[in-house]
């Protein structure tokens, strides 16, 4: 593999809502497979390698665990009622600061963001979740500058999207970030996603 290679993880866990995880890998594999001018790597990345069972019992497949996994430029970190573990499992807690120290690129989608409030990582930065989840996302940390009715916010190392369906817009974006305005645009024209009926 070319050592250009933009890693991308999605990370599955038990409960991790469907749409969460299909939504960005649709995006980012798309425009992998179809569109990107330089070598993109997708992968699926969980607590073990094997089948992970979501949110509402759809099995998905880890192609690694955090100990096999190649270095990673970005990980998309989903919600879903799992996260309601994920928010006290500490080993996972310092996955993610470690990744984050490591440079790698985080980003939530939906609840995913109140994983990354109880790891830390969001002290003082401006985020957003799903709008039913805002309160819990500033009983987790106060000091998150809530962002509430914007479908993504992009603060650098970290990016947060609002609930579910988000995640795709979040996608697009970090398309936008990585291969230019024209391949985000490449992609959501051959995903057809017309999110106002363009």
């Amino acid at each position: 593999m070319n050592d250009d290679t933009l890693t991308i993880g999605v990370l599955l866990f038990e409960g991790a809502e469907e749409l969460d995880v299909a939504g960005p890998w649709e995006v980012l594999g798309f425009w992998a497979a179809h569109i990107a001018s330089s070598p993109v790597r997708v992968l699926t990345l969980g607590p073990r390698a094997g089948v992970v069972r979501c949110a509402k019992g759809l099995g998905l497949v880890a192609d690694h665990d955090p100990t096999t996994a190649p270095p990673l430029d970005l990980l998309v970190h989903p919600g879903g009622d799992g996260t309601r573990s994920l928010v006290k499992d500490e080993p996972h807690l310092a996955w993610l600061s470690e990744l984050h120290q490591r440079r790698t690129i985080l980003a939530s989608v939906c609840t995913g963001s109140l994983v990354l409030a109880a790891a830390s990582l969001l002290a003082g930065r401006p985020a957003t979740t799903h709008r039913d989840y805002l309160d819990k996302l500033a009983e987790i940390d106060s000091s998150v500058d809530l962002r509430s009715g914007q479908r993504y916010v992009d603060d650098g190392d970290i990016v947060t999207s609002a609930g579910v369906s988000a995640g795709i817009d979040m996608a697009l974006h970090l398309v936008g970030r990585f291969g230019g305005a024209e391949e985000s645009e490449l992609t959501r024209a051959g995903i057809q996603y017309e999110p106002r009926g363009a």
